[in-house]
């Protein structure tokens, strides 16, 4: 089926819907209408043919209410109360006691049972929709409706006043209408099926001229056709002006890629990392300025040259890079090992290796748009670690060393207190200063232990210095904290995104500093909670974080967490916090922790990738 034939298709369709539905919601309407006439009209009647009982029955006369009921006088204006309305069926005055019509206006209802009572027309009238109605309307067997009202004498009711309704008596006149709203929406269906069929031939000659257009501007024949007087302000001519543009631009845009990928050349030389990028043929398109240092090949010879022949599979190198181009997973921060090929090569050397893929292709076996290769120099960044870590060393000394001035102030403060106390008593001839001694003895023993911890804190520590694998050494510290952590309720689990990644750590001492935080995270969820471990690999380096679901730790507490002697812990000594910021900053390595009360807290440790 053609395109015009779909959109005449769809257009008719489109337009019988909207006419069935707007003649659907009219009709609705209508009947809504007349039924709530035939409910206002039968309410009216209700109320007339009350009075009407009550003045039959007020008037003075020595007969019983069944013979007072059957008056003709009373029967000849519930008659001329039933004709205001088809669909009246009858007005019937029935006994409370046993449902029997005691009088109607069909002389043939009187005296027989009411029986089964007639549902209210009310509900179908104000509640019901309009499906309902058709359902009643069009019911095949004769269905009936009431409105009543009661009569009798105080608070004690002995007939009703029911107008009986029948609305298949509105089938006639409503069904003629129907007729004459169908016709009316057949003729619409048929006009708009005419107006589709003429507006799809004249959009769609249009439209096959700029076809004609697209055609010339993909063959790169970017020429604006001649100018046509009687069409120069309709939407072809918008359009052909648009494609002619397009065509314009497409020329245009083959100079901005030549100049861009000369900026991004001269962008890539000045670059510290060897960066090579890969197109989906794998053939080199660019290639930093550094690559010499990494490659021992001249940079200019590179260009063109297909993965395999820069990066050779042989090499440990190429196989790792081919590996990652065919599978399509990325690679970050691998240490590899690698031999300079040019003059002057000084023996091996290790690199960072990064490959990531330019576009991803769901199922395919490799990136479809090509790959980006990354070699980094660990040594040169390490160089500027160094510098970086010695300063923070100096802030950490101080920062970790702030609270032993408030722990050896308070003794000194003590024993000074008690020394005037006592020299006071001395100089009144009162020799009984032994409480001040006792008090200033201990006082003096609470300062040696101060210092001696002290002392002990800032002793050189001889590392123990050995590569280990990240993922290893965070299975060993999970498998050390899960028994205690099972014991308290605590769930524990592990995100490892470190696959490769080895770190130069103090093994034991490493994972003390470690176990460190989790025992404080444990002691944070006395309820139980949730300990977790993530290891992931960034350019920087290797980050290891620890999470609890504990109480948090409040803002005004958050700058003294690291400082020696400080606890939260009324046991605490004040010392792990302290000794865990000191064995990361000896491996070189930063801590540091974000946390939200009543949710948790976060401590998040970075260490250099081994070299």
């Amino acid at each position: 089926m053609t395109l015009q034939a779909k959109l005449t298709l769809g257009s008719v369709l489109l337009a019988t819907l909207i006419v069935s539905f707007i003649s659907a919601v009219d009709l609705g309407n209508l009947m809504q209408l007349e039924f709530q006439g035939v409910y206002e009209r039968a309410d009216l009647v209700k109320d007339l043919s009350k009075d009407a009982v009550i003045d039959t029955l007020n008037r003075p006369r020595d007969v019983n209410l069944r013979e007072a009921l059957g008056d003709p006088e009373l029967r000849q204006k519930l008659l001329n109360l039933l004709s205001s309305s088809k669909a009246i069926f009858s007005i019937d005055l029935v006994s409370v006691e046993n449902n029997e019509i005691m009088a109607s206006t069909l002389k043939s209802r009187v005296g027989s049972i009411a029986y089964p009572t007639p549902p209210d027309f009310a509900p179908l009238v104000k509640e019901k929709g309009w499906v309902e109605k058709m359902k009643v309307l069009f019911s095949q067997e004769p269905q009936y409706y009431m409105l009543q009202e009661p009569l009798g004498s105080g608070d004690v009711t002995i007939f009703f006043v029911r107008v009986i309704i029948h609305p298949a008596f509105l089938r006639e006149p409503l069904t003629e209408t129907f007729l004459r709203h169908a016709k009316v929406a057949g003729l619409s269906i048929v006009l708009a099926v005419f107006l589709t069929f003429l507006f799809s031939m004249v959009a769609f000659r249009k439209l096959g001229r700029i076809g004609q257009m697209l055609d010339l501007a993909a063959r790169g024949e970017f020429e604006p056709a001649p100018p046509d007087s009687k069409t120069a302000t309709d939407e072809l001519s918008v359009m052909a002006s648009k494609v002619t543009l397009l065509g314009q631009r497409l020329r245009g845009a083959q100079f901005e890629v030549s100049d861009l990928r000369g900026n991004i050349d001269h962008l890539l030389q000045d670059l510290e990392d060897g960066v090579f990028v890969f197109n989906r043929e794998f053939r080199l398109v660019f290639a930093s300025g550094s690559v010499e240092k990494f490659l021992g090949r001249d940079r200019s010879d590179l260009p063109g040259q297909l993965l395999a022949d820069v990066f050779p599979p042989s090499t440990m190198l190429g196989l790792l890079i081919a590996q990652a181009s065919q599978t399509g997973r990325p690679l970050h921060h691998r240490r590899v090992p690698v031999t300079p090929a040019g003059d002057g090569a000084s023996g091996a050397t290790v690199v960072l290796l990064s490959v990531d893929n330019l576009e991803s292709v769901p199922g395919g076996p490799s990136g479809g748009s090509g790959i980006l290769v990354r070699l980094r120099d660990p040594e040169a960044q390490r160089k500027i670690n160094r510098e970086l870590q010695t300063a923070d060393r100096l802030s950490a000394i101080s920062r970790i060393s702030s609270g032993v001035a408030h722990e050896v102030k308070n003794p000194l403060n003590a024993i000074l207190l008690h020394v005037e106390v006592a020299r006071g008593k001395l100089s009144h001839g009162n020799t009984d200063v032994a409480p001040q001694m006792e008090i200033i003895a201990r006082e003096i023993l609470r300062l040696d232990r101060v210092v001696r911890t002290f002392l002990d804190f800032t002793r050189p520590v001889e590392l123990k210095l050995a590569t280990v694998s990240m993922r290893e050494l965070v299975q060993e510290i999970v498998e050390l904290a899960r028994p205690q952590a099972a014991a308290a309720g605590i769930g524990v689990t592990v995100r490892d995104e470190a696959e490769g990644v080895d770190v130069r750590v103090d093994r034991d001492l490493f994972k003390q500093a470690v176990l460190n935080i989790v025992v404080n995270g444990m002691q944070a969820m006395p309820e139980g909670g949730e300990l977790r471990f993530e290891a992931t690999a960034g350019e920087n380096g290797t980050e290891l974080r620890i999470s609890d679901t504990g109480t948090g730790i409040p803002e005004a507490l958050r700058e003294k967490i690291f400082r020696l002697y400080f606890s939260t812990k009324k046991e605490g000594s004040g010392i792990g916090l302290a000794m865990t910021f000191r064995i990361v900053q000896l491996h070189d390595g930063t801590i540091d922790f974000t946390s939200e009360p009543g949710k948790g807290t976060t401590f998040l440790i970075r260490l250099p990738i081994a070299v």
